[in-house]
């Protein structure tokens, strides 16, 4: 019956798990009905995690686009963090050095954060955000862009309150050093090399030698 073949093949992989087979482990799709070629069980080798996954990369980080200046801690944490990434009790903190709390998991420790602004705690573009969730052992980094125009696939007609993606915004850009605060030359600063006092000092002798 089905029910047994998913019990033996739940019974393999788990064998193949406890010795550490993991080249062997297979991912078991079990089908209703035999296929053109008599088959019902159809395996398929793993899909090595997605860099670029915030569930199951190494180190997840995720860019959240918001207006930083609208959006509330409080709509933040229920909005961003609960409802769309699935986090249950989160913690975070903001990476400015100084290690801001933003939201407690802790009943009442933040609670008057809730109705001010993000950009009341200086987030903004390029910001990041330390989020962990104790209860189901997971960490995220969010980076901070701040917009006032977001919409969402691309569509002008689909404005949206947020949008989170998977890839990690471009470093801010630095600004050009002008011209006059360019590296001077080793020799305006240093004075002349040995070799060429040597070849002044020889010109200072002939000179003296010289009568008119």
């Amino acid at each position: 019956s089905k029910q047994w073949y998913q019990r033996r093949v739940r019974v393999l992989e788990g064998m193949k798990i406890l010795r550490e087979e993991w080249r062997r482990c297979t991912s078991t799709i079990l089908q209703p009905n035999p296929t053109s070629r008599r088959k019902i069980i159809i395996p398929s080798p793993l899909v090595p995690p997605n860099p670029a996954c915030y569930a199951c990369a190494e180190k997840p980080e995720v860019t959240v686009t918001m207006n930083t200046e609208t959006m509330t801690v409080g709509g933040f944490e229920e909005r961003v963090l609960k409802k769309h990434l699935g986090m249950v009790a989160p913690d975070v903190e903001i990476e400015d050095g100084r290690g801001t709390i933003l939201i407690s998991s802790e009943e009442g420790e933040t609670e008057e954060n809730a109705d001010k602004a993000l950009s009341v705690f200086g987030v903004t573009s390029h910001s990041r955000l330390k989020c962990d969730d104790f209860l189901q052992e997971y960490e995220l980094v969010i980076n901070v862009l701040h917009s006032t125009n977001i919409t969402e696939g691309g569509k002008e007609e689909e404005v949206a309150e947020f949008v989170v993606s998977g890839a990690v915004p471009a470093p801010a850009v630095v600004p050009a050093v002008p011209a006059a605060a360019k590296q001077v030359p080793m020799d305006e600063v240093q004075g002349p090399s040995k070799a060429r006092k040597r070849a002044l000092e020889e010109i200072d002798d002939d000179d003296d030698l010289v009568v008119l």
